[in-house]
């Protein structure tokens, strides 16, 4: 189904989904989500807007079905520091390639790919001082070293300063599709690969399931996407499911409060999302802060 022309904005979210749709179904669930509630604010009166908004909420239905089992549907924690993780491992990618002076589409995409990912974090709550201005950075990152690249000149590479000019808006995927690249994935790869992860499924093709028609050039188009289609998240509900209304004080006569706890849990949270990239540095941090918290009553 063709995505109506007043839900423009959330065409390169829904796309996104789709080239997550097998590699990491839970960056495809929540991309959605942020669409379904980003669409339901943009325009869901006119019949053709609702009547995709509607089957995009069926399939987030069945999507959360298929993975009911999976914490980070299940508890928002998890889905947040799944989400954010996933990011910010794209960003840092992208980031070292951008400082080692290595331009490539890839680099590109993960750049503007890690901004969209931001946009999602906020089904979770508002967004932190941190997390917005690494989304505006990579967004008009992508976008410099897009331009640079198209005119035939070489980029500056690491920190500069922005040109609020720049910055981009609508600028999405286009002119970043092409052989080799891909969208996401694991971060291991050797430096020479130019990519995150070489995914051969991806390629030129019809755009599956719920989403929109690509425009010819735009990118290309996800793997071949399952029947999945369900969600429904209240938007600020943050505490995890588990977190107990009362707690008894830790030893040494610390006294910490629920949200002390709610914290601690969080960054082991974030914790186990790293190891699942095999980000050891990322995971002890995240355990660091849990610890020091839990012995100090401070962060």
């Amino acid at each position: 189904m063709a995505l109506p022309p007043q839900l423009k904005a959330i065409q390169h979210h829904l796309r996104t989904a789709q080239e997550h749709e097998n590699r990491d179904p839970v960056v495809a669930y929540y991309c959605r989500l942020y669409a379904m509630q980003t669409g339901m604010k943009l325009d869901s009166k006119t019949p053709e807007c609702r009547k995709f908004l509607i089957k995009l909420m069926d399939q987030l239905e069945t999507m959360k079905k298929e993975l009911g089992d999976n914490d980070s549907i299940n508890q928002e924690v998890v889905g947040n520091a799944h989400i954010e993780n996933y990011a910010l491992k794209m960003f840092l990618y992208a980031d070292n390639e951008d400082r080692s002076g290595r331009f490539h589409k890839n680099m590109i995409k993960s750049f503007y790919t890690a901004s969209l990912l931001l946009d999602v974090l906020s089904v979770f709550g508002e967004l932190s001082d941190e997390n917005i201005q690494h989304r505006k950075y990579a967004r008009w990152k992508a976008t410099y070293i897009h331009n640079c690249l198209k005119n035939g000149e070489t980029p500056q590479a690491g920190p500069i300063g922005m040109d609020e000019d720049e910055e981009a808006g609508e600028h999405g995927a286009e002119g970043f599709s092409g052989p080799g690249l891909s969208h996401g994935g694991s971060f291991r790869a050797e430096p020479s690969s130019g990519s995150p992860h070489q995914d051969q499924s991806l390629g030129p093709g019809p755009a599956p399931g719920i989403g929109f028609t690509p425009v010819p050039g735009s990118g290309p188009s996800g793997p071949p996407t399952t029947t999945y289609n369900n969600i429904h998240i209240p938007p600020g509900a943050h505490a995890p499911a588990n977190t107990p209304a009362e707690l008894p004080p830790p030893t040494g006569g610390v006294h910490l409060s629920p949200e002390d706890f709610t914290k601690a849990q969080k960054y082991c949270k974030y914790a186990g999302s790293a190891l699942q990239y095999e980000d050891v540095t990322t995971a002890i941090q995240n355990l660091q802060k849990a610890l020091k918290l839990l012995t100090t009553g401070k962060e």
